[in-house]
């Protein structure tokens, strides 16, 4: 039986990318060994890496001034490396879900964070909308897409200062001005490679201003050049590599844009119409794309178990909801293909036939 692979991350990637990634575990780049075993400085990795970066920026159409690096740690790392970095005075935060309050957490250690506006009220099931972002702080975080709850900025904020996105969950999935940006960072184990690698995409100009002494690791100007000042997360970089080469030859990210609206439609339509289902996220303009939330209608609660049972025989893969929140969640990340997502419709259309 086919299995749909509706994991929230690790997750789902293009077929291009782990047969690629498989041939070079057993022969990297014709040298007769393995990507697990090659020195990271090798002529052959380092391509790799050049590449990598460079990719990146063309797929994001990425203004000059900005470096893309690659780094171990997850974005978990980078909650406090960025305050550690940008951090002088104060901080303004949008907290939108788990991991904003989780990246709040890190900066408070460094510094003053206003929380500027919060979804929390009605456990994070919206984007909150008529806040003001104080002109004295030193920047302006945002997580871009909740995973947990089902929320997502659709758009590039106007702020009146330097904006930092966690984009762990959707980098990739629409086409972004990068120039509204000074620092776009997340982990690659959703919608860009296996789990180990982080991606931070830093505008230069707002590193070095810091008068905290910097731990080595943590000064991003001490991976600007190349990622090589330790041995970097080679197997996943490599991986991130196929997954863009294989976005290019969808037709970019503004073509797989086209795609994630048209599978996220599909699903959502559903989830509407039937009268089994019901989304978590009411908003329209605020439901993500990438993950779809969504639990059984309030007379028909005591199915959660049964549908679960039914859709796993099917052969739906983790579309079960986060831990907290319960319920059903299906991630439709870049490389989910259409007739899975159709698939998951028609046993949500079966399951309701039969009662």
């Amino acid at each position: 039986m086919k299995k749909h692979n509706f994991s929230a991350g690790p997750s789902i990637l293009p077929e291009y990318t782990i047969k690629n990634t498989a041939d070079a575990v057993l022969n990297f780049a014709g040298t007769g060994l393995s990507i697990l075993e090659v020195s990271h400085r090798g002529k052959e990795f380092v391509a790799v890496m050049e590449e990598a970066r460079q990719l990146f920026k063309d797929l994001l159409d990425v203004p000059a001034g900005y470096e893309v690096l690659f780094l171990g740690g997850g974005a978990s790392t980078q909650f406090f490396t960025i305050p550690f970095n940008l951090l002088h005075k104060k901080a303004a935060y949008l907290e939108t879900g788990v991991w904003a309050k989780k990246a709040i957490k890190e900066a408070k250690l460094l510094g003053d964070v206003d929380v500027v506006a919060s979804s929390a009220d009605t456990t994070f099931n919206y984007i909150p909308k008529g806040y003001t972002v104080p002109e004295d702080v030193d920047y302006f975080h945002i997580t871009t897409n909740n995973t947990i709850y089902g929320t997502e900025i659709l758009t590039d904020l106007d702020v009146p200062v330097r904006m930092v996105a966690d984009m762990s969950s959707d980098i990739f999935s629409r086409p972004v001005d990068v120039s509204k940006y000074d620092l776009i960072y997340g982990g690659a184990q959703k919608n860009l490679a296996p789990s180990g690698a982080t991606f931070v995409l830093v505008k230069e100009d707002v590193l070095g201003k810091s008068e905290r002494v910097l731990p080595t690791m943590v000064d991003y100007r001490t991976h600007l050049k190349d990622s090589m000042f330790n041995t970097p997360p080679v197997l996943p970089v490599y991986s991130a590599l196929q997954t863009m080469k294989w976005l290019k030859e969808q037709g970019g990210v503004a073509a797989i844009e086209k795609v994630n609206i048209e599978k996220a439609n599909l699903l959502y339509n559903e989830i509407d119409r039937n009268k089994m289902f019901q989304g978590t996220v009411l908003n329209q303009e605020d439901r993500s794309r990438m993950n779809v939330c969504f639990v059984m209608a309030p007379e028909y609660a005591e199915l959660e178990k049964e549908f679960f049972e039914f859709a796993t025989a099917k052969g739906m893969s983790g579309i079960k909801g986060h831990r907290s929140v319960g319920g059903f969640r299906a991630s439709l990340y870049n490389a989910m293909p259409m007739t899975s997502v159709q698939a998951l419709v028609d046993t949500m259309k079966e399951f309701a036939s039969t009662k």
